[in-house]
């Protein structure tokens, strides 16, 4: 397969992967061009490994990790745009929206490799060795990122929400 063949089958994929990811879909796309810009001079000895898409997955995960890093400092706020699916919602879709950039906003505060293993988890349903061997780190390590991250979750969720009929 050759580069842009790659391109053209997982392009879209790929941003959909790192937008979950990085919780800012400008963010997204800026790291899927720096990887993908890396990725192209090597193509060659990339798609001649076993699974040419889950190496660039892998360089997504290292490039957001390096760009939180670098940038630590600096609040990206989320992109409204990117939340809106429907020009005119119904009421009940207005609070589904705001029920998921609310959830979208509160994954976004997490530290970055807790937000890892739950997107990985949740987002590609992989198991904990999967994401162990993606993260670079042993399986109690992605269990203990989860947990932490529900955690974190559960503590900053309303607690009106969580309550049946009232």
């Amino acid at each position: 397969m050759t580069f842009e063949e790659f391109l053209a089958a997982r392009l879209a994929a790929l941003l959909r992967y790192a937008t979950v990811l990085a919780c800012d879909p400008h963010l997204a796309e800026d790291i899927v061009q720096e990887v993908l810009a890396r990725a192209q001079p090597r193509w060659e000895r990339i798609a001649a490994a076993d699974a040419p898409e889950a190496y660039v997955k892998r360089m997504i995960i290292n490039e957001l990790a390096s760009w939180r890093r670098r940038k630590a400092s600096r609040v990206v706020p989320l992109s409204h745009e990117a939340l809106e699916t429907v020009t005119a919602p119904d009421s009940d879709r207005q609070a589904e929206l705001g029920e998921r950039d609310a959830m979208i906003r509160r994954i976004a505060q997490l530290p970055v490799k807790q937000r890892i293993v739950i997107a990985l988890r949740f987002y590609e349903g992989l198991s904990d060795h999967e994401i162990a061997d993606l993260i670079g780190c042993r399986p109690a390590t992605v269990r203990s990122h989860t947990s932490r991250a529900l955690a974190s979750l559960r503590a900053n969720f309303p607690q009106d929400a969580t309550r049946i009929g009232g």
